[in-house]
């Protein structure tokens, strides 16, 4: 037996006790989540996970191997996770859209094991999560072009019952979608969402092709697949592609390389939610009111850089059914030995209304 051989030998006897152990570990996951659901506690305990990471990864020697070792630990974290939601009833997951749109990639991207679930609007995926109907939602929050979504926060500001629980960016690379068999130079009319024409509008007009406005990217990708017409073709993700059966008759058309979207994860708080806990480096998300005066919200701003938050967002929106008044939302990076729970009580007694809308990892 060579030098592969014997390597190879050795890895799959390696396997065969991980196999066994993966078994062993997830009957006992499977107890963590009996236990959980008779105390009502949360699947995802940010503070334990990281507990249990960096205490195994301190048992390895050799160093060159750590980082290896913690990104095993988090997938298999994020494994157990996903078995306890299962056991749970808690693995639906809701979005806005159709199979293969953004919303749907990026829940299928974040959530693998989970089970989707399409609504026709946001106000929709809110509703399912806050009624229970649905574990989360994942929403789109900004985009490096076209900036806030602001249905979104708004949406949140009318949820008190939710909570930002994590947020995610998404890489958004609009590709052309052909039937199998086109080619670029037999497109001539392509479909998509607005938005993504415009984003691709040079490569468009370089190649003389007329356009029509879809609904949205993937069905405009299901529309071409079902017409089976090679002039016809449709801007939209190679997910999409794979979905509908599609090839890509060019790879990013759109504009701009650097388009990327940023995601929200959306839970139910608990009915319990114990006291607020962060780790460094998780940011802290707030809404707030103010009265209508001068130097409230500079008040408010001076506070949290006393505390040694940093403020990385701060926006302003219209206060429903108040005119022309507003409310703030700030998202803030938790310091070393920060302390939440005395910011939001010292910001109580300046604000009008202040709220925790979520602790997240970014």
């Amino acid at each position: 037996m060579d030098q592969l051989q014997q390597a190879r030998a050795q890895i799959d006897a390696i396997d065969a006790q991980m196999a066994a152990l993966f078994e062993e570990r997830m009957h006992a996951v499977g107890q963590v989540a009996q236990y959980k659901q008779r105390t009502g506690k949360a699947v995802f305990d940010p503070a334990r996970e990281k507990q249990v990471v960096e205490r195994n990864t301190d048992r390895l020697t050799d160093e060159a191997l750590k980082p290896y070792y913690r990104e095993f630990l988090e997938s298999a974290l994020s494994v157990s996770r996903a078995y306890q939601r299962a056991l749970l009833g808690q693995d639906v997951a809701a979005y806005q859209g159709v199979e293969g749109a953004w919303s749907h990639i990026a829940l299928r991207r974040l959530f693998p094991q989970a089970r989707p679930k399409a609504y026709a609007t946001w106000a929709e995926v809110c509703d399912a999560v806050e009624a229970g109907d649905a574990h989360c939602g994942v929403l789109p929050i900004e985009n490096s072009n076209a900036g806030d979504v602001s249905g979104v926060l708004d949406l949140l500001y009318a949820h008190p019952a939710l909570r930002v629980v994590r947020m995610f960016d998404l890489p958004i690379r609009q590709d052309l979608l052909g039937v199998p068999g086109a080619t670029l130079d037999g497109v001539r009319t392509v479909i998509s969402h607005q938005q993504a024409l415009a984003q691709s509008s040079p490569f468009l007009r370089m190649h003389g092709l007329a356009t029509r406005v879809w609904g949205n990217t993937a069905d405009a990708a299901r529309y071409v697949a079902e017409q089976g017409d090679p002039s016809l073709a449709a801007i939209a993700s190679a997910e999409t592609a794979d979905l509908y059966g599609l090839d890509i008759l060019a790879e990013g058309v759109n504009e701009d390389g650097d388009n990327t979207t940023r995601f929200l994860v959306a839970q139910r708080a608990a009915p319990d939610e114990g006291p607020l806990r962060v780790l460094p480096g998780q940011r802290l998300a707030l809404l707030f009111t103010v009265d209508h005066k001068p130097g409230k919200l500079a008040q408010v701003i001076q506070i949290i850089g006393e505390r040694g938050f940093n403020m990385e967002t701060i926006k302003s929106r219209p206060l429903p059914h108040v005119q022309f008044e507003y409310y703030f939302y700030v998202q803030l990076i938790c310091p070393e030995g920060s302390d939440p729970a005395g910011l939001i009580e010292t910001l109580g007694a300046v604000c009008r209304t202040v709220r925790i809308l979520g602790v997240f990892d970014l």
